[in-house]
């Protein structure tokens, strides 16, 4: 199947449109999946700021309102249609706009949300605010310019790759995401030093399969030199990988203090019987060895990882020797999804569909020990010294992520937004770890 990228263009003259030239045009935006959805609408953000809008958070009462969709599973599309609704409910007169990957795959179900007067594939995204400004401009309505703007983040998100062609049997995102495109690494260290100007402390590469960067005669390797030796970038971080992107020359990289010691590698099954009708290129003994690759040169490594239960065809056996292989690996963290139909994909016809049941009962069994296992590992750090950088404030205790994405709470007095400081760990707390600032 081949999705319908065609955007669907039936904008509406919402109420007071003319009045609000005496004010900002307020906009908010909000993402939905995977990391490169994070990086998008980070872009877009950017964008519209430099354009004059003033940004809100996603909970706010907008005159627009754009969220970057994520249709991976069933439930990703509901929650999609869900955050329009809640925004219309915030505001019955503010513009929606749904983009991205749910918005590609089908259309037509995003514009019949009721207030949805704006829909864009992949293709057209990033072109938003064009369309958005000739459309104002025929209605005077443009933004008025403004210094002022939304709290930042600390750590941006960088798209520096898009599209795949691997097409394993459960995944749509090949259909939404077919264009394969790397960012030059000219433009990549540009952006950087711009993140960096603009006060972001960390920036995580991301990409569909960033292990796949090629720009030039210039890899994944090659573009991770290049930033490291040419930006004073306090904190580099990777997204997702596949077992086959390691090699001891990339994991000496990570003997630099500013690569963040975090890797997440999907694993999607234990059972090589599994891998093998999902369309996975590697075996169990090829993810085995890149995690053992990993520890060996960085020990302190957090490796999490994903795991689809319940795949079409997969026996009570399989799933043990699932559990059995994830206990083995001892992940920091473990995302768990419930085989989810796509329609199109091959996965999605397969014969011995697993019942909601069975699905459900072998989610809380992932779960639990997923839950085990992060804490076994936030375990071993307690008693040890390490970097923080801190993020937000929640009443009166701060949290932020360590390099190995630990996240860590802490009181403070001062205000500690943006700050790399050393912290002691003390005790598990929360989904983390509760530490003492030094």
């Amino acid at each position: 199947m081949t999705p319908s990228s065609d955007a669907q263009y039936n904008f509406h003259m919402p109420p007071n449109t003319v009045n609000r030239k005496a004010r900002r045009i307020t906009v908010a935006l909000d993402s939905l999946g995977c990391k490169l959805n994070q990086a998008e609408i980070q872009s877009l953000a950017r964008q519209f700021e430099a354009a004059g809008y003033r940004l809100v958070e996603p909970d706010a009462k907008a005159d627009i309102f754009i969220l970057n969709t994520c249709t991976v599973t069933h439930v990703a599309d509901r929650k999609s249609r869900h955050l329009l609704r809640m925004a219309r409910r915030r505001n019955p007169a503010t513009r929606l706009i749904a983009i991205g990957c749910y918005a590609h795959r089908a259309p037509e179900e995003l514009s019949q949300v009721e207030g949805v007067e704006l829909v864009l594939g992949n293709d057209k995204k990033m072109n938003l605010l064009d369309l958005l400004t000739d459309f104002d401009n025929q209605h005077q309505a443009n933004p008025i310019s403004s210094n002022s703007h939304v709290n930042r983040r600390t750590r941006a998100f960088l798209k520096i790759q898009d599209g795949c062609k691997n097409f394993c049997a459960y995944c749509i995102v090949p259909y939404v995401r077919s264009r394969e495109y790397c960012v030059p690494v000219d433009n990549v260290l540009a952006q950087i030093k711009s993140l960096i100007a603009d006060g972001y402390r960390e920036v995580v590469l991301t990409g569909t399969e960033i292990g796949g960067y090629q720009s030039d005669d210039v890899n994944l390797g090659g573009l991770i030199k290049r930033i490291l030796a040419e930006t004073p970038l306090p904190r580099l971080r990777l997204s997702s990988l596949q077992p086959h992107h390691f090699s001891p020359e990339l994991i000496k990289l990570w003997q630099d203090a500013r690569l963040c010691p975090h890797f997440h590698i999907s694993l999607q099954s234990g059972s090589d019987s599994i891998l093998k009708r999902m369309k996975r290129r590697y075996s169990i003994k090829d993810y085995r060895k890149a995690v053992e690759l990993i520890r060996s040169v960085v020990p302190d490594a957090a490796i999490t990882t994903d795991v689809i239960v319940g795949f079409p065809g997969e026996t009570d056996a399989e799933f043990q020797e699932t559990l059995k292989f994830c206990r083995e690996m001892q992940f920091a963290r473990i995302h768990v999804f419930p085989f989810s139909p796509r329609p199109g994909t091959a996965a999605a016809t397969m014969p011995e569909q697993i019942s909601d049941a069975v699905k459900k009962e072998r989610s809380n069994d992932m779960l639990a020990l997923s839950k085990e296992s992060a804490k076994a590992f936030q375990q071993r750090f307690i008693g040890k010294i390490i970097d923080v950088l801190w993020e937000q404030k929640s009443r009166d205790v701060w949290s932020g992520l360590t390099g190995n994405y630990i996240k860590v709470y802490a009181k403070s007095s001062k205000t500690l937004t943006n700050l790399i400081l050393p912290v002691k760990l003390l005790k598990l707390y929360r989904d983390g770890v509760w530490g003492d600032i030094l």
